[in-house]
């Protein structure tokens, strides 16, 4: 029963970590978030006048002055709904199945990288089949171009989808796979690199030195695993956003859409919204580890 009543007790605290961390790391960066989604959506195509086109995005900069001018300042938190409706459940539960699986796919006395990177890709998996019905609606919100006060609300939207689409593969679960291939992919990376290298770069015991080397080993997790998960994520906007023509299904399995950008557009479509991405989830994933370690270590000396 001490056993049982330990382990409940451990888990309730990685839950709560996981959570509070991945509430803040939501709310500070989604805007980046926001504008990665809209270059992923966008096709490539050069035309005269399409620089002047308050819809059309030259890059990362281009995309947040002309939200800016023509759809408010607001705008940068549009869809921000879905995202805070699952991220306290959605980290918390990744965080907590991470320890878990870990446990599993220590094959040993102790835990390796190669522990990590399963437990990570693992908890991945079980992430992203929590968070594809937020996904679905806040790239649906995200892919709206009106001004922020025109917008419909996340509650209209989800019962449009589920309306017109239901709950299933064309509806609130549409492109899962993409989502498994980013989430998965993402957390193998991020997960297992940052408990590798943490574990080899010697701790500090000057509190900001500690800080900053936990901040540098999560900034560089986030942008390894960015860099090595945005293919899936392109195919997860075009394949859950607005179909280039309506009524028209040009984007549906995840390979198939990454072999069409590819053919069409060229490789580098498929690393659309590096930038901004990068920008978020480096450092937000330290944010998010960082943040999460420290909370975790509180709620310990809190309820031990």
């Amino acid at each position: 029963m001490g056993d049982i009543r330990k382990a409940l007790k451990e888990g309730a605290m990685h839950v709560g970590a996981g959570g509070s961390a991945g509430f803040v790391e939501v709310c500070i960066m989604h805007p980046l978030d926001l504008v990665k989604t809209r270059l992923q959506l966008q096709q490539t195509r050069v035309a005269v006048g399409s620089h002047s086109d308050p819809h059309y995005y030259t890059g990362l900069v281009d995309c947040m002055k002309k939200m800016y001018r023509y759809e408010g300042v607001t705008s940068f938190w549009k869809g921000i709904v879905p995202p805070i409706l699952a991220e306290t459940p959605k980290r918390a539960v990744k965080f907590a199945t991470f320890e878990q699986y870990k446990k599993l796919f220590t094959f040993g006395e102790t835990a390796t990288p190669l522990t990590f990177s399963l437990a990570g890709l693992a908890a991945g998996l079980t992430e992203g089949l929590l968070i594809n019905p937020f996904e679905v609606v806040k790239v649906t919100l995200q892919s709206n171009k009106e001004l922020a006060k025109q917008m419909p609300s996340t509650w209209a939207v989800t019962s449009q989808i589920v309306r017109d689409n239901g709950m299933g593969s064309k509806g609130l679960f549409k492109g899962l796979t993409a989502t498994f291939g980013r989430n998965g992919v993402f957390n193998m990376v991020y997960f297992g690199f940052y408990h590798s290298v943490k574990n080899i770069v010697p701790e500090s015991k000057d509190p900001i030195l500690e800080f900053s080397r936990k901040f540098a080993i999560g900034f560089a997790s986030g942008i390894l695993g960015s860099l090595a998960n945005i293919p899936f994520d392109v195919a997860k906007s075009r394949i859950q956003g607005p179909q280039p023509t309506p009524g028209i299904v040009k984007y549906s399995s995840t390979s198939g859409t990454i072999l069409l950008v590819y053919r069409e557009e060229g490789f580098r479509a498929l690393y659309k919204g590096l930038l901004p991405k990068v920008l978020r989830l480096g450092p937000g994933g330290a944010i998010m580890l960082v943040l999460y370690d420290y909370v975790f270590n509180l709620l310990k000396v809190t309820f031990d």
